[in-house]
């Protein structure tokens, strides 16, 4: 953890706005969230909120309150690479929306090892958690063209 450099910021700022694109694949209607695992510069996972296969696309309930079988973007994209042949250790999770407490769980049990987020979700106890765990997590702030990054540290 310490310094980014500007080419990880860059990096960084790529993968987020990719990970905002995915977001779009969401048929949530209160917030849409994209996430994606990138290790040594290779995509090897994506998700996005929404329903469990076989589900309708439907996320939320006739009062608007999100049906509690929706999965998160990052369950999804951490459950869809331990399908494949490829492995979480020590990749980056960039996700447009922070991880919430449960998510972050599976963040840690997935072996991630940095965690690259947009926007902060209405609770943070699931960043606490992974910095807690010694997962470096950045709250890349977009400011028009430009990214500035923000570490997180355990006292926040």
């Amino acid at each position: 953890m310490g310094n980014i450099t500007d080419k990880q910021i860059t990096l960084d700022s790529r993968y987020l706005r990719m990970a905002q694109i995915w977001a779009e694949n969401s048929y949530c209607r209160r917030r849409q969230v994209g996430a994606l695992i990138v290790k040594d510069k290779m995509i090897i996972s994506d998700g996005y909120n929404g329903t469990p296969v076989g589900f309708e696309n439907i996320c939320e309930d006739d009062d608007d309150h999100t049906k509690a079988y929706v999965l998160h973007a990052e369950a999804n994209a951490i459950t869809k690479v331990a399908q494949s042949n490829n492995s979480s250790l020590d990749a980056t999770l960039y996700v447009t929306t922070s991880p919430c407490i449960e998510c972050s769980k599976l963040i840690i049990q997935a072996g991630i090892k940095r965690v690259v987020f947009g926007e902060y979700y209405r609770m943070t106890d699931g960043v606490q958690l992974l910095c807690r765990a010694g997962i470096e997590c950045i709250h890349l702030v977009q400011n028009g063209d430009t990214f500035t990054p923000h570490i997180i540290s355990r006292d926040e």
